[in-house]
């Protein structure tokens, strides 16, 4: 490969040898570089499940890595953990996440989560690693809005967290700009197609997306046209209808569809590797999987509320706790959501949690023209998919490994550091008891919101523990990391899918 440029075989072929030679230099002896401390923990009993399959072994976790997997191993002055009747998963992967903002946000836009409570969340859910969408000040650059992220996860993170640098003007980044982002273990880039000065700067774009690509980044698109929902929404003001009951209807489902071919025939024109985020339809599902079969490195990502929810919510008193970008759509658009996940077309699950108080959320002074998009959802994501996927048959116990761990820890250069449990791999472990049924309570919610929009639903399986880099640090309803333990993540290519 000369001078970074990557084909996408070459991402392929990166991915596999950087794979190969981690497990190799961390496999010998069956320890971490032979590593023989009679400290850590023994996970004994438990049916250890990841994308592959699941057999009944005890893992060793020593210096903070998985260091042995196999039945009957005998203590050695670790700490024993009984997990008979439970599973052990990989830690899960939230990709997309929005915890963190530039101080100059005006106080009535500033979010009740930070990287504290939101990693409380996704702990006591099952995820331990975050990603996080770190965007620049309006007149700031890459590079200032990754040191200040930065500065965040050293203080106040409890979960993992990699970063995901958002392109506001493409104007001024070069070839040198992305392979410092590399070289600094930052592989991916986000672009809101959504936002006005897209079409603006639709040329440099398109160039950002072929150079991100050769210099083995993945991007990561908001697929929304402006222009369709600029005139729907000008149309529902000139009627009277303002309010975000009409919310769905000023976002129709028309400029999701659009926003989707544009990213996709930029995806082919580019050979860049996309992730395209919170896909809510049939219709612009339908158009990925066209592109994926095309061999295309087309890559989907859905939210929690497009699997659970229907747009019928937003006709309802508190219909405004319901809206996220794209809105909520039909029963159809969920059935067909379900059917990717089942089948592999959809390869992710990604919250785009945003914690909003109720109470702004709620504010009467919102429109469809002045709104707060997003919802908090970290903690309800793993246990929902595997009570709604799992305990029903929609999905296997495999395949949920395979959307909430290991796809995102490949798409994001995270495999097989995370994503599964191997020998070598980061000990990231959700010891799950997979018939613990209760409700979903505001008393039980680590997000500082105020709400969750599952409150009351009846709940089929759930964390016991949460295990960060071989730390516990959520047991029994109680979060035990501390604020700063968190990692920023150096991550290597994408792996693709496809």
């Amino acid at each position: 490969m000369n001078d970074r440029h990557f084909t996408r075989r070459d991402f392929v072929r990166t991915a596999g040898l950087a794979a190969a030679a981690y497990s190799t230099g961390v496999a010998r002896s069956g320890h971490l570089f032979g590593a023989a401390q009679a400290s850590g923990l023994l996970i004994r009993g438990g049916v250890v499940v990841t994308a592959e399959g699941r057999r009944e072994a005890d893992v060793r976790v020593r210096d903070g890595r998985v260091a042995e997997i196999a039945p009957a191993l005998q203590a050695d002055g670790e700490r024993v953990i009984e997990a008979a009747d439970l599973l052990v998963l990989p830690g899960g992967i939230d990709p997309h996440a929005h915890l963190t903002q530039d101080q100059s946000t005006p106080e009535q836009y500033r979010l009740a989560d930070d990287l504290t409570s939101g990693s409380e969340a996704a702990l006591a859910g099952g995820v331990t690693t975050i990603g996080n969408m770190t965007v620049p000040p309006r007149e700031g650059t890459l590079q200032a809005a990754i040191e200040r992220d930065s500065q965040f996860v050293r203080q106040k993170a409890i979960a993992d967290i990699m970063l995901h640098p958002v392109v506001r003007d493409p104007t001024g980044l070069g070839e040198e700009e992305l392979r410092d982002l590399v070289d600094a273990g930052h592989t991916s880039l986000k672009i809101f197609m959504v936002a006005p000065a897209f079409d603006q700067h639709l040329r440099d774009y398109v160039r950002l997306m072929r150079m991100a690509g050769e210099a083995g980044l993945l991007t990561v698109l908001h697929c929304e046209d402006s222009a369709i929902i600029a005139e729907a929404t000008r149309a529902l003001v000139a009627d009277g209808k303002e309010s975000l009951r009409y919310y769905a209807e000023s976002r129709p489902l028309a400029a999701e569809v659009i926003a989707t071919r544009r990213a996709i025939a930029y995806c082919a024109a580019t050979d860049a590797p996309v992730y395209l985020v919170h896909l809510s339809a049939a219709e612009p599902l339908r158009i990925c999987r066209e592109a994926q079969a095309s061999g295309l490195p087309v890559n989907v990502e859905t939210r929690p509320v497009y699997i659970h929810l229907t747009a019928e919510r937003y006709l309802e008193p508190t219909g405004p706790l319901y809206v996220a970008q794209p809105p909520l759509r039909e029963a159809a658009d969920v059935e067909a959501l379900w059917i990717g996940l089942q089948e592999g077309y959809v390869q992710t699950l990604g919250t785009d949690h945003v914690g909003w108080s109720r109470a702004q959320k709620l504010d009467p002074s919102l429109s469809i023209q002045d709104l707060r998009p997003g919802v908090p959802n970290l903690q309800e994501m793993l246990p929902m998919l595997h009570s709604e996927g799992v305990v029903t048959g929609r999905i296997t116990l495999e395949r949920f490994v395979e959307i909430t761990s290991a796809n995102p820890a490949k798409l994001f250069g995270l495999y097989p550091r995370k994503g599964t449990i191997a020998v070598g791999s980061d000990a990231d472990l959700a010891l799950w008891d997979p018939g613990a049924t209760r409700k979903i309570a505001l008393d039980d919610m680590r997000s500082r919101g105020g709400f969750s929009l599952f409150e009351g639903w009846e709940v089929t399986g759930w964390p016991r523990m949460t295990i960060r880099r071989g730390e516990v640090v959520f047991e029994d309803g109680r979060i035990l990391g501390q604020p700063g333990s968190g990692e920023l993540l150096h991550r290597g290519p994408t792996e693709l899918l496809n």
